[in-house]
């Protein structure tokens, strides 16, 4: 991408942003009528239902409350009064410990699935029956047998990990091109060199693909998972502040996973760019 379709592709987005929250600013301003309500319901629904104006709170307010918590990340009042940074930190440790669990389980058997058409068509009914069930269909029985939630979640992490990285490292090595293995055979490599030298460095951009396509169904997963599980965690967070009725804290949480979500892409981005070369 060239340093001026940058700046152009820049100046639309934060053109895009600008006209976004001036509408969002705009509609949260309307007022109408005021609501007849009954005073258990209005207490319910906050004051500003009695007044005719809008419940949703709008950039300004998000903007400021956003602060707040920037300001005092890391707080620790009890179980139910956590700081952003350690729901986000509890997330991110949970995500990274499933995910590189299925890093060494789905690789090596990638390779092993890519390079054997034997181990292929024998794995191949049990990879197409257990990749199409819900991660979150796991969660019952990963409560029953492990008896931790925490450690429930991140074997959901795993299990929705796993199948994006196993099948794109399959593909990747199942796709290197025949004349390069055949060189490698005519100068005697072995398996295990041959795998290192020639197969792993032209399956990496494969593989890298399929490890982002995983990082992005993990984190999008552990919220769900964390709402489930209860305790700790940004999903846990957004549920807690949503019976605390507090909106505010439920779209700065959506603000924070998104911007999160796009910064572990970013980095496994980064990571296929550089193994990336033209043939």
């Amino acid at each position: 991408m060239t340093a001026s379709l940058r700046l152009r592709a820049a100046i639309v987005s934060i053109l895009l942003l600008a006209v976004f929250l001036a509408a969002w600013h705009l509609a949260t301003r309307s007022a109408g009528p005021a609501a007849t309500m009954s005073p258990e319901y209005a207490k319910l629904m906050g004051m500003t239902a009695t007044q005719g104006k809008s419940a949703m709170p709008g950039p300004l307010d998000v903007g400021a409350k956003l602060w707040e918590h920037l300001k005092r990340p890391f707080y620790d009042n009890g179980p139910n009064d956590k700081g952003l940074g350690i729901q986000l930190g509890y997330s991110i440790a949970r995500v990274m410990l499933g995910y590189l669990i299925a890093v060494v389980i789905a690789i090596p058997l990638g390779f092993l699935i890519g390079m054997s058409p034997l181990m292929s068509h024998a794995l191949d009914p049990f990879i197409q029956i257990l990749k199409p069930i819900s991660p979150l269909a796991w969660m019952p029985l990963a409560l029953y047998t492990i008896k931790d939630s925490s450690l429930s979640a991140i074997f959901v992490i795993f299990i929705c990990s796993v199948w994006p990285m196993l099948i794109n490292t399959a593909f990747g090595v199942a796709s290197v091109r025949k004349e390069w293995i055949n060189v490698a055979r005519t100068l005697e490599v072995g398996h295990l060199r041959r795998a290192f030298t020639v197969i792993l460095p032209a399956a990496a951009p494969t593989i890298l693909t399929g490890m982002r396509i995983s990082i992005g169904i993990a984190w999008l997963v552990i919220v769900a998972a964390e709402m489930l599980v209860g305790g700790t965690g940004i999903g846990y967070f957004v549920w807690n502040e949503w019976n605390n009725l507090s909106i505010t804290n439920v779209i700065i949480a959506i603000l924070l996973i998104g911007l999160v979500g796009m910064a572990l892409d970013q980095i496994l981005a980064r990571f296929a760019r550089l193994v990336t070369f033209p043939e």
